[in-house]
């Protein structure tokens, strides 16, 4: 009886299927590979997106109007005032560098006139 159980263990039921499987995916994919990297497939894929582009666009514009109007009415920033806003710290955090970098110009330029080799405003800091 223990040898009719260790037969039972040793029969691989599901081996033939699989077997089966692996071949039937190999053969698919060799297929894939080889109708994907010819011209004409990357010529039609081509030709597919640019149709789903310009028959979306109509639409994605209207969603963006819809919803540029519902932020408005909620007073929510939109992505265009977000950029606007970026740009103009930008522009202002540009103007105080070129402060500073002046600022500096202008101490050093005292101090040399001066003579003075410490810098008067780190005296008053640290008062």
């Amino acid at each position: 009886m223990s040898d009719n159980s260790k037969q039972a263990q040793e029969i691989d039921w599901f081996g033939p299927w699989r077997n089966l499987r692996d071949a039937s995916l190999d053969a698919w994919s060799k297929a894939m590979i080889g109708t994907v990297n010819t011209d004409a497939y990357g010529q039609a894929t081509g030709a597919m997106l640019d149709t789903y582009l310009a028959t979306a666009a109509p639409m994605r514009k209207a969603v963006e109007a819809a919803m540029t109007q519902m932020l408005q009415q909620f007073n929510i920033p939109t992505r265009t005032d977000v950029v606007d806003l970026a740009a103009r710290l930008t522009n202002i955090e540009m103007r105080l560098d070129d402060q500073d970098a002046k600022l500096d110009e202008i101490q050093r330029a005292l101090r040399q006139s001066n003579g003075s080799p410490r810098d008067r405003s780190s005296d008053s800091e640290i008062k």
